[in-house]
């Protein structure tokens, strides 16, 4: 296969058949440049959460068989939000750490993981459970995280917290993004958007109104939030929070290579887009946001699914 017949980015694959396109985004292109972060609640509250289950100990024990250590129930989780939000992230890695640790305002950074290795990573829970929900001492951990990221090509930031209960700074969390929507608006830090996802009856929803609703000047909300019944309800929740936030763009635009539209995203892009091109055409065009990406098509030939090479 020559190069010119290979995915470009955003795209990963690309199906052609009689004249018929399909093409696998391999990141969002609306939010270029976007560096993300996941922020697990660390509070003691969340233990039973973290317990792993532990199938046929004894029973294994008699028999020199090690325990079978299934999941807990946040593994599941937060490995479906790393893989999705890493198809928006610029590197397809996510800062991920536990906060309101220890005293409540430690933080214990995971690591900067990849959406591809999910599957190998275990969430235990912190090494210390915290004693109080603080909030701010995570949104400074962000913006410190971001601010290094911006000199290694990052051009917008979204963090992710997850909480299973009240938060007991509410006024600290508030003058600090005051200060962080100060250095936005003056160009000092690119946009950013923080997204606070409650779990369980114990949340304050009122609280996270309170502060979610929150103007500043030159920014506007920076904030949202919603409220999940259960813990296996958050990714879900978490995916169309994000979606929402970080569409940047009102959909897009496909073009032949003669500059004909070939069909119109209204809404938000789609993973997959799937279009007609007319007999003959070499390429087609996605247009974005402002920005175009031009892809060829192979030549003269059908049934032909093209891979991206790494």
């Amino acid at each position: 296969m020559s190069d010119h017949e290979r995915p470009v980015e955003p795209f990963s694959d690309i199906h052609f058949e009689e004249g018929h396109v399909r093409a696998t985004l391999l990141h969002d292109p609306t939010v270029e440049g976007l560096d993300m972060a996941i922020y697990l609640d660390g509070s003691g509250s969340m233990k039973d959460e973290y317990k792993n289950k532990v199938k046929g100990g004894l029973f294994n024990w008699i028999f020199g068989k090690p325990p079978v250590v299934e999941d807990n129930m946040v593994e599941p989780q937060v490995r479906w939000i790393l893989e999705y939000l890493a198809t928006k992230d610029r590197n397809g890695e996510l800062r991920v750490a536990y906060w309101a640790c220890g005293d409540g305002t430690r933080i214990e950074v995971i690591g900067d993981l990849k959406g591809v290795d999910v599957q190998s990573y275990k969430f235990p829970g912190p090494k210390e459970f915290g004693s109080h929900t603080i909030l701010a001492p995570a949104i400074r951990n962000y913006v410190e995280y971001l601010r290094k990221q911006v000199k290694q090509g990052a051009k917008r930031g979204c963090a992710v917290f997850i909480t299973d209960g009240e938060i007991h700074d509410e006024e600290e969390v508030k003058r600090v993004c005051s200060n962080i929507c100060r250095e936005m608006a003056r160009g000092q830090l690119p946009r950013t958007n923080f997204i606070l996802v409650g779990v369980g009856n114990q949340v304050n929803e009122e609280q996270m109104e309170e502060i979610c609703h929150e103007e500043y000047p030159g920014v506007g909300h920076l904030w949202c939030h919603r409220v999940a019944e259960e813990i296996g309800q958050i990714s879900e929740l978490v995916a169309v929070l994000v979606d929402e936030t970080m569409t940047v763009a009102a959909g897009g635009t496909i073009y032949d290579d003669k500059g004909n539209v070939l069909k119109i995203y209204e809404a938000r892009l789609p993973a997959i887009l799937e279009f007609t091109v007319p007999e003959g055409c070499r390429s087609f065009t996605l247009e974005v946001n402002g920005q175009q990406f031009t892809q060829p098509l192979p030549k003269d030939e059908h049934h032909k699914e093209i891979a991206r090479h790494h």
